[in-house]
């Protein structure tokens, strides 16, 4: 793990994405509350709170950190079909909340797979990433706009 004892702290954000490609029928069944297994959105929308916590337990040498604030907003694109994941996380440390922000968007959208795959077994997770960060040494990071 790294030392980061002589980092100052600071207030660090991250906001990380993912996406749920699913068919039509999966995205009506979503919005009617319909799906076999309960509220995809809202058993989602936990998932993703409950990962970030856990991020450490998960993935090697990440530092257990104190979260001040874990968001996980969750909706429907039904032009594309998809459920769209954004997870936003805060906290005041020596370290980053970058993977906190991205596990908590990719257990979110694991959720919607596992909740819609009775349904629809050829769903599609995509387009999992960090869309910004801030807080640190390393200064501000935003994704450029999709051309």
């Amino acid at each position: 793990m790294v030392d980061v004892s002589e980092k100052p702290s600071t207030n660090r954000q991250a906001v990380a994405r993912a996406s749920v490609l699913l068919s039509k029928e999966s995205i009506c069944l979503i919005k009617e509350g319909g799906m076999p297994k309960g509220d995809v959105q809202a058993a989602a929308r936990i998932a993703g709170v409950m990962a970030a916590k856990k991020t450490p337990e998960l993935i090697p040498l990440c530092h257990p950190l104190m979260l001040s604030k874990i968001g996980v907003d969750i909706w429907l694109d039904e032009e594309k079909n998809s459920v769209e994941i954004e997870s936003l996380v805060k906290n005041t440390g020596q370290t980053g909340v970058e993977m906190e922000a991205l596990m908590a968007a990719s257990v979110a959208a694991l959720t919607v797979y596992d909740m819609c795959k009775a349904v629809d077994k050829a769903a599609v997770i995509q387009d999992i990433m960090l869309i910004q960060k801030s807080g640190g040494k390393s200064g501000v990071f935003k994704r450029s706009a999709k051309k």
